[in-house]
């Protein structure tokens, strides 16, 4: 794993609950929120699944295997956990609508199916629902987790990527770095030559993913988490528009009040670029990685550059004491991660990804 210090806590001053999550995938529960319902005609089928303990690679090997399809008719808007219990939609081509019920077996169950006009592709949700159940916690965990709850309602969550972006002990990060460095990649060539497009492409974004959190990393321990600097970019909430912050005075008045959130940097060639103070931040979270911000053009469509919000406040975010331990609720936006919000209430080092989960990284759209 590079060298990257570890993330800090918004949260920081409270105490955790402890405890372990995934011992058993219906510890996790995830149910995707369509942006929008299929429409009921169409020349593709919206198929909602359930899975449990099922890789999102496997999940889309099955679909195309039955239904006689290549896997990239298989459309889907995110790739979800392997220890969990996901309900998500598919799209496959409309005139497999007899066959969808042969999808079924003992980990998957196909729960309703419609069509619709478009091919549903990456980032095509609102958000994702999520129920997790966190084992062997501390014998004061509710009120310690209360409290974190209650302080990430006020200050929002920092928007990391969470450790299933980066891999097993940081194995698909390092051949991102080593892609984009230019040098020799071994590790891609142990890869099956069927997936080593989609590795190379996991990789890749690992790296870009690694920079922001590096980026966002700094602005907390320099305490600007919630201070905007000149001549960094900024988005809109509500509609995601982008736009270089020239006036903080001005502008921080709607920071506070979360009409805009700081944005960090996804590089690419095509990236909103920041400007004085903010660049030169960014580039010394290049210069960690030993990256520069050229190193990223060149990969087309897989690095083209985005932004991606700092903070996020997650909707319903909630605890409560069960019989097992403790039951978190929360709703987040696409590509935000539920581990970076349950690190915050368990503190330590109890979330981590499985080799599993890292291997199906949920990919945002750039």
């Amino acid at each position: 794993m590079p060298p990257v210090a570890p993330l800090p806590y918004v949260t920081a001053g409270l105490g955790g609950s402890g405890g372990v999550i995934k011992r058993r995938p219906e510890d996790f529960v995830v149910e995707e929120i369509p942006l929008y319902p299929p429409c009921g005609d169409g020349e593709h089928l919206f198929v909602l699944v359930e899975k449990h303990g099922l890789a999102a690679g496997a999940l889309i090997q099955h679909v195309a295997h039955v239904l006689g399809l290549k896997p990239y008719e298989v459309g889907c808007a995110g790739l979800k956990d392997t220890h969990a219990v996901t309900r998500q939609y598919l799209s496959v081509p409309a005139a497999c609508a007899a066959s969808v019920q042969a999808l079924d077996h003992d980990r998957l169950r196909v729960l309703s199916a419609a069509r619709h006009r478009n091919k549903l592709r990456t980032g095509h949700l609102a958000g994702n629902r999520f129920t997790i159940l966190v084992r062997e916690t501390a014998a004061d965990a509710v009120p310690k987790a209360e409290a974190v709850v209650a302080a990430l309602r006020s200050a929002g969550v920092a928007n990391f990527f969470g450790p299933q972006r980066f891999g097993h002990d940081g194995a698909t990060l390092t051949l991102g770095l080593a892609l984009l460095r230019g040098g020799p990649a071994p590790g891609l060539q142990a890869v099956h030559p069927g997936r080593r497009g989609f590795m190379r492409r996991l990789a890749l974004c690992a790296a870009q993913s690694a920079v922001f959190n590096e980026t966002l990393a700094r602005r907390m321990r320099d305490g600007l988490l919630h201070t905007l600097i000149a001549g960094e970019v900024a988005m809109v909430v509500r509609s995601g528009g982008p736009f270089v912050v020239d006036d903080v005075a001005v502008e921080q008045p709607r920071f506070a009040a979360h009409e805009i959130v700081p944005a960090g940097p996804m590089f690419g060639p095509k990236m909103r670029r920041a400007r004085g103070e903010a660049a030169a931040r960014e580039q010394q979270a290049l210069a960690t990685l030993d990256l520069s911000a050229e190193r990223f053009d060149g990969f087309g469509k897989i690095l083209l550059g985005t932004r991606r919000a700092a903070l996020v406040w997650p909707e319903d975010l909630a605890v409560q004491a069960v019989a097992d331990g403790l039951q978190v609720t929360m709703t987040l936006p696409p590509g935000c991660y539920a581990t970076v919000v349950l690190r915050e209430i368990m503190k330590g080092d109890s979330v981590k990804a499985s080799a599993e989960d890292a291997a199906d990284a949920e990919l945002d759209d750039d």
